[in-house]
């Protein structure tokens, strides 16, 4: 990665200002060999050029990583290139940006219990804590840190009642589906289409229309259709493919 070269140099102390690093810290740079300044004045004070800002910022982003000083310096003198360094940063950004808001939607769904309901109590804390935190393995591996804070923040924005009344409302369509294939129901009809109309009204409350989120949905449910089924009463291939179908009449 090219950098730019303004021609700047900093005593230590302006360094520390602009940083908001304290000049010990930069002392303690110099000293263990971490970041060293590449002049001095006549008066023998540090003079820092861009190569030590460039060095320093990858100092920074290595320790915000959690690599001790040790590890920073065998990575930095073992040739790893900013280009690098910028892109496990942004990474790691990411993580915590996702993680953020996350945790901003658990706040917020906290918040709305206790002004709905005053007398809340610590267990009720406890409840919705263990509800919106806990994520069961298979869905880790369907939907990445930010889809799951997406997903937070859906919940958060919807409400309980809402989410409630939608899981009511799977309860009462999944059963109306699997009536129809029993009785044989032509999946083009009327009554099959308006039934594919209110799935997949259920299924964007959801995703939210989010492609990313809809198709890590249908491969989870493709992958563990048989577990979906059997322990959270979740629809069968039959079913799906039955609604599929509807869908596409519907839309023709």
């Amino acid at each position: 990665m090219p950098t730019t070269h303004s021609g700047r140099q900093w005593k230590v102390g302006r360094l520390a200002a602009e940083t908001g690093l304290t000049v010990r810290t930069l002392h303690h740079y110099d000293d263990i060999g971490l970041v060293r300044p590449s002049g001095r004045t006549s008066a023998g004070h540090r003079l820092y050029e861009d190569r030590d800002v460039h060095r320093l910022y990858q100092v920074l982003a290595l320790r915000q990583l959690g690599l001790s000083l040790d590890a920073i310096a065998a990575v930095t003198d073992g040739g790893v290139s900013l280009s690098e360094i910028l892109d496990a940063h942004r990474a790691y950004l990411d993580e915590q940006l996702a993680a953020t808001r996350m945790l901003r939607a658990h706040v917020e769904m906290l918040g709305r219990k206790v002004r709905t309901s005053p007398e809340t109590s610590v267990a009720d804390f406890l409840d919705v804590i263990r509800g919106v935190i806990d994520v069961d393995d298979t869905i880790k591996q369907y939907f990445d840190e930010s889809q799951l804070a997406d997903l937070a923040e859906r919940r958060a924005e919807l409400g309980e009642e809402t989410i409630a009344a939608v899981e009511t409302s799977w309860k009462v369509l999944i059963p109306r589906v699997d009536a129809a294939l029993n009785a044989g129901m032509d999946p083009t009809c009327a009554e099959a289409q308006e039934m594919a109309a209110q799935w997949m009204g259920l299924l964007e409350q959801f995703h939210g229309g989010d492609d990313g989120l809809r198709d890590s949905l249908y491969r989870m449910h493709t992958d563990n259709a048989q577990r979906i089924e059997q322990e959270f009463c979740g629809p069968s291939p039959e079913q799906i493919e039955f609604i599929m179908k509807a869908n596409e009449a519907r839309s023709s």
